[in-house]
């Protein structure tokens, strides 16, 4: 197995039905937040999530399309467990700031990705380029997230 907790995880998960939706439900009874989107997983691995957003009222505007908000924090659900299956074990990581754009209308289920180079985990800032698609492979979001890395303290 890896030394990559959520990535054990994961792999203990993907044995059980509904794996990809469990694995975002552990992920959310971390961060709470993230229980406001109704998510399920597509794909986990060192430097690259997706996790799909279903189109359910609950996350619908006002014309009937996926809530930019809502993507957006799919979005950084992604980047998150992106981040968590990625970083080295000496580094930490906390988000500086989202940069995105609307490019389309979101009328279906909403594919996020968030991805980074294998390369860029060293101290100080890391761009992770953010990305949501519709069910036709529309960008309806592209962006960036900033993540600051800094060392860990060390243990005594």
């Amino acid at each position: 197995m890896s030394d990559n907790y959520l990535l054990n995880i994961h792999k203990r998960v993907q044995k059980l039905p509904f794996s990809d939706w469990l694995m975002t439900r552990i992920v959310a009874n971390k961060a709470p937040y993230f229980k406001t989107i109704p998510t399920r997983l597509e794909a986990l691995r060192p430097n690259h999530v997706s996790c799909i957003i279903s189109k359910k009222r609950r996350v619908e505007n006002h014309i009937g399309t996926v809530h930019v908000i809502a993507i957006c924090n799919g979005l950084e659900l992604a980047m998150g467990m992106m981040a968590e299956a990625s970083i080295p074990k000496h580094l930490r990581w906390i988000p500086k700031g989202m940069d995105v754009q609307y490019t389309a209308k979101a009328g279906s289920d909403i594919r996020c990705v968030a991805e980074t180079d294998p390369d860029a985990w060293q101290p100080g800032d890391l761009p992770v380029r953010v990305t949501a698609y519709d069910d036709q492979g529309t960008v309806v979001v592209k962006g960036t997230i900033n993540l600051w890395l800094s060392e860990k303290p060390k243990k005594h």
